[in-house]
């Protein structure tokens, strides 16, 4: 009933394949959109390590202590960022 498709990744622009088998777990799911990225843009999307690239990390300052901190989020102003020794107390 379904047939591979070959589709672009609307990230990186590469051809990826939409095979048989996973068009029929998507209908059996009832999703009814195709997949738009290939495997690693969705993975890199996803924030996962497996495609090989590192985690984007930023720069904040602990609330706590004051000192400055990577964290592994997009820091906001309406909430507190806390360094890792400063978040592993709080717990």
């Amino acid at each position: 009933m379904y047939q591979d498709k070959t589709l672009v990744c609307k990230d990186c622009g590469q051809e990826f394949v939409f095979t048989a088998g996973e068009q029929e777990f998507y209908a059996e799911r009832g999703f009814e959109n195709e997949p738009q990225r290939c495997k690693a843009c969705r993975m890199a999307r996803k924030g996962g390590n497996h495609g090989g690239g590192e985690r984007q990390m930023y720069d904040a300052v602990c609330a706590e202590c004051g000192k400055p901190c990577k964290v592994p989020f997009q820091p906001r102003d309406d909430r507190p960022v806390y360094c890792s020794d400063c978040f592993r107390n709080r717990r």
